[in-house]
């Protein structure tokens, strides 16, 4: 996450617009389910360890994961799953265990944990490993492959209808009309590593063609993302999405794939990929149930739609914290009690602000120190971690050294620019990103980013950044500035170097945004598996959808306006 984050923050300040998710109506449903992604059940400390001054979530980690609440926020899960009379089973594509690979008696816990849940309700779990589950152990204590499959051979293993050697793989009848298949997407040896090969590929084509054979439906679960669920995703951030994501993506819809389960990312977001043959396959990625926005889906699946929404953990048992961890206090727990979600929220803030603020690392930006235009992008990343940490108002703040630029900052509530930036790396974490851009917080980023650009690259030829922005396009392998501004329609009304840097810098952002099918992230609804032919994107019976590819166009137009009217400034 920090790659793409940084990246975005930097460069372009765009956020997402997402729809409003359509009604859909919906046949006889044949399956519930819910799904949860990266539960990263860890041990709790003896004594909260603090990172920043706050006295109530300073002691927010770098991952911003509620580890010491992890145990209970699992236990509220299961408990909502009991409740839930509709749901009947299930899926959980990875990362069950925080720091698994190096202690088997993490999962050993969770395993005792989902024993109970099934033995009380009668309701299935499956499972797959994630990259923090299970490696090639070879110490005491650690958790090698067989160690997994043993642990949690309750979940899924034992009805294995077919395994892979060597790996985790298996396919399991979910009941009499679905089918899972769940693939080991992990390399065994590098931790984050994307292990799936080619021939688990082949594998997980042949038991979905298998499958249809058969008469069952497939559904694919697996750890890494099958597509990009952040912009440039397989190029900033390789170890989270399969290699040759679109090659596979193109077999594993043809072979009558519909829907794949994934996490790793600790996003909700969900994004479709249509094949040559007009076949649709759409990837659910679930963000990590122990942080914000504490979320996991339910999956409601009948031959005409896939209907799906958001869960929320809102409470847990916070009264058991203080006697277990010291440093917990009636703060905390009064917090914790007024809402498990906002209180989840405000400890993501703080610690992304503690990771990104020193994440801001070359390795991290994925650019190289022989790169020509690696001083541009360092000057800029080095401008935005001082700026960030300056105040908006006041004397000397951003608001005053912008208004000397003709740039305006509009009034808010907000104390800095890292309090706006986590707000808007929140709202990718949850889904749904819906910011206006005429809304105040995009408002004051934007003309941040202006004011940056106005202060670093006044000094720069403007043949320096043309070169620049043909080298950056050539990395990105993105559409040329000049062809983007096309594509858009976009009137600038004047032409400068400036302006094909940060073009450069956006379009990989902007293609994104332009080839996106666009499918709601947490409430919304895709076709079923009885329905063939050329994808249609998410079904909306209601008939009225809030989003169209005009609106997407105009909403760019007007990101980059906010930009360029900045770049103004230096134009000459």
């Amino acid at each position: 996450m920090k790659k793409i984050l940084a990246v975005i923050l930097v460069l372009t300040f765009a956020v997402t617009m997402f729809v409003v998710p359509a009604n859909a109506a919906w046949s006889v449903v044949d399956t519930t389910f819910a799904v949860s992604a990266d539960l990263h059940y860890e041990f709790q400390e003896e004594e909260l360890e603090w990172f920043s001054e706050d006295p109530i979530f300073g002691y927010a980690n770098r991952r911003a994961a509620m580890e010491n609440e992890s145990r209970y926020i699992i236990d509220e899960f299961l408990n909502q799953c009991a409740e839930n009379d509709k749901i009947e089973f299930i899926l959980i594509p990875g990362d069950i265990s925080n720091e698994g690979r190096a202690f088997k008696e993490q999962h050993l816990q969770v395993a005792e944990k989902f024993k109970k849940f099934e033995e009380e309700t009668g309701k299935q779990i499956y499972v797959i490993n994630g990259n923090h589950d299970a490696g090639n152990a070879t110490k005491e204590g650690e958790t090698g492959l067989s160690d997994f499959r043993e642990i949690y051979y309750e979940f899924g293993f034992n009805e294995a209808l077919s395994t892979m050697d060597g790996n985790l793989s298996y396919t399991a009848e979910l009941n009499e009309k679905y089918r899972l298949i769940a693939a080991d997407s992990c390399d065994i040896n590098r931790s984050t590593g994307d292990g799936m090969t080619s021939d688990r590929v082949e594998w997980v084509t042949e038991q979905a063609k298998l499958a249809i054979k058969e008469g069952k439906y497939p559904i694919l679960m697996m750890h890494h993302n099958l597509l990009d669920h952040m912009p440039v995703q397989s190029l900033l951030s390789k170890d989270f999405i399969i290699r040759n994501h679109l090659s596979t993506a193109e077999k594993f819809a043809n072979a009558g794939i519909k829907v794949v389960f994934t996490g790793h990312e600790h996003c909700s977001d969900a994004n479709t990929y249509t094949s040559t043959k007009g076949n649709q396959i759409t990837d659910f990625a679930t963000t990590s149930l122990t942080m914000y926005p504490l979320q996991y889906r339910i999956m409601e699946m009948s031959d005409e739609t896939i209907t799906y929404e958001a869960a929320t953990i809102e409470k847990i048992d916070a009264e058991n914290l203080k006697d277990d961890v010291i440093g917990y206090t009636d703060a905390h727990i009064a917090e914790m009690n007024k809402g498990m979600n906002d209180y989840a929220k405000k400890f993501l803030k703080n610690g992304i602000e503690w990771r990104l603020e020193r994440g801001f690392q070359d390795e991290q930006l994925g650019i190289d120190k022989g790169a020509f235009y690696y001083d541009l992008v360092r000057k800029a990343v080095d401008a935005l971690n001082d700026i960030l940490n300056t105040p908006l108002y006041g004397e000397g703040g951003v608001q005053e050294m912008a208004l000397q630029k003709g740039i305006i900052i509009p009034d808010s509530d907000y104390v800095d620019g890292w309090d706006v930036a986590t707000e808007l790396v929140a709202a990718h974490y949850s889904g749904e990103e819906n910011y206006p851009l005429m809304e105040t917080d995009v408002t004051i980023l934007l003309r941040t980013m202006c004011l940056i650009l106005d202060t670093e690259l006044s000094m720069l030829t403007e043949e320096e950044l043309m070169v620049a922005a043909t080298a950056i396009t050539a990395l990105y392998g993105s559409t040329p500035p000049d062809e983007l501004a096309e594509k858009l329609e976009l009137d600038l009304g004047y032409s400068h170097g400036a302006q094909s840097f940060l073009l450069a810098l956006a379009s990989p952002l902007l293609d994104s945004f332009a080839n996106d099918d666009d499918v709601p992230d947490n409430n919304g609804s895709i076709k079923g598996y009885g329905r063939t032919g050329a994808a249609d994107g998410f079904i909306n019976i209601a008939g009225e959808i809030e989003f169209s590819f005009a609106k997407l166009i105009e909403r760019l137009k007007t990101i980059l306006t906010y930009i360029f009217k900045g770049l103004e400034y230096i134009k000459g």
